[in-house]
């Protein structure tokens, strides 16, 4: 869910805020590539497969797997070297990260919150481990695919580095205060 939302309406945002566009009318023009990038695209490619029962060359599988396996660290190793160049001295809690972290930490899990709340209310209940692992996933830290989505729309890569190092290391401490608070909870 958190990469088809990056993809889908993520990068429309980011792409938005490009600041090497003009601030004529253009700048807010949907264009096809925007509207469907390619990791949107390739997924759904895959439903279709999955759901179409259609099987892929394993050479194929085996290529996409691997593809797939290697973004994360790739990404990671992008945020290691923004780092690097910005000292990990300079991660700041300035107001757009705070604002950020108390989205990723606290508006999202209790989003989550009210809507198990609200799916129990209609006979939708769901069992603890579920809800448990629901509510934890919406407190899990910034992609780290952020920066380099950033530094491709020219956008802020030291706020997106510093959005993704500071949730990252604050998610230590945020999961044992949410599982303190769990069985309140659910």
């Amino acid at each position: 869910t958190n990469t088809v939302s990056t993809w889908l309406i993520g990068i429309f945002f980011i792409e938005a805020d490009d600041p090497t566009k003009t601030s004529g009318t253009n700048k807010r023009h949907i264009r096809l590539k925007q509207l469907l990038p390619a990791p949107l695209i390739g997924f759904i490619v895959a439903i279709i497969f999955l759901v179409a029962g259609i099987q892929v060359p394993n050479f194929v599988d085996q290529a996409f797997t691997y593809i797939g396996n290697i973004v994360t660290p790739l990404a990671l190793i992008y945020i290691g070297i923004m780092l690097s160049n910005s000292k990990l001295s300079s991660i700041r809690f300035d107001r757009d990260t705070s604002v950020a972290l108390l989205g990723r930490f606290v508006i999202s899990p209790i989003s989550i919150i009210c809507l198990l709340m609200l799916g129990g209310y209609l006979g939708h209940n769901l069992s603890i481990g579920l809800k448990e692992t629901l509510i934890i996933q919406s407190a899990t830290p910034a992609l780290a695919i952020l920066p380099v989505l950033a530094a491709s729309s020219h956008g802020d890569t030291k706020y997106a580095t510093n959005v993704v190092t500071t949730s990252t290391l604050l998610f230590i401490i945020v999961v044992p205060i949410i599982m303190f608070f769990m069985p309140y909870i659910v």
